[in-house]
């Protein structure tokens, strides 16, 4: 039998997920890789896996797309990883630099920035440019807020644009996945999420920063109608953004 090759975020955020599927016999059964949220959903859009764990604003590049698990990475309000970082208050940010591990995250605050805040920005992804602001996320920056005069989560101000949560991530497949594999796939990722005391136990503690509370609270994994809903208008803020440039 050919392996499903999968391939999966190598934050903190996705641990639990990790262990889920290298503690079931799901393991036997898939090629597991760990990248960048950027490379995993490169991975999925060109076919180099059949799985990925991918921000959900490349979803529409993938093609025959579907999302295959009921498991996500997803917050209600703030997620305390996903931030913009700035000298300046928000209604000051001229310029912002994007993170190229996450193209969810920079068109979550180019959205934020456009309907949410009505600010006008110029982004850039050169890493050597000053810029008044810059989009981080992940494990870099884990007690990191403190380093910043200006802190916006942004799935806490999301919630207040929307009113709903955020999905970040979903396990997306770019071809027919059998529902058979599928359940086991499930049964292995709600594994992982059961044994969250073993995968803290695992992590090196954070100076700064609560993983506990990370894992257990900021974060949330459950595909809901309203997560759904929410990524159908994130796309929909995505693609009027990508309107008005044209």
């Amino acid at each position: 039998m050919n392996k499903i090759k999968i391939s999966a975020v190598a934050y903190t955020n996705t641990k639990a997920f990790i262990y889920g599927l290298a503690n079931s016999p799901i393991i036997n059964k898939i090629d597991l890789s760990l990248d960048i949220p950027s490379d995993c959903a490169a991975k999925v859009i060109n076919g180099q896996v059949d799985i990925g764990l991918m921000p959900v604003a490349a979803i529409p590049n993938v093609p025959n797309a579907n999302i295959v698990a009921n498991y996500c990475i997803g917050s209600d309000g703030a997620v305390n990883s996903v931030f913009i970082f700035s000298k300046v208050p928000v209604n000051e940010i001229k310029t912002l630099r994007l993170d190229a591990h996450s193209r969810t995250s920079n068109n979550l605050a180019k959205v934020l920035l456009k309907f949410h805040w009505e600010q006008e920005v110029a982004f850039t992804t050169d890493q050597n440019t000053e810029t008044d602001a810059i989009v981080l996320i992940g494990d870099r920056t884990f007690g990191k807020t403190q380093d910043f005069a200006f802190v916006y989560d942004m799935g806490e101000e999301w919630k207040k644009l929307t009113g709903l949560p955020f999905m970040y991530a979903a396990w997306v497949a770019n071809k027919e996945i059998s529902q058979d594999f599928k359940d086991e796939f499930n049964a292995a990722l709600k594994f992982g999420l059961d044994h969250r005391k073993q995968v803290l136990a695992e992590l090196s503690p954070v100076s700064n920063f609560d993983l506990e509370d990370y894992l257990y609270n900021k974060l949330q994994f459950e595909v809901t109608e309203d997560r759904m809903k929410a990524m159908r208008l994130f796309l929909s803020y995505i693609e009027e953004l990508e309107r008005v440039k044209v």
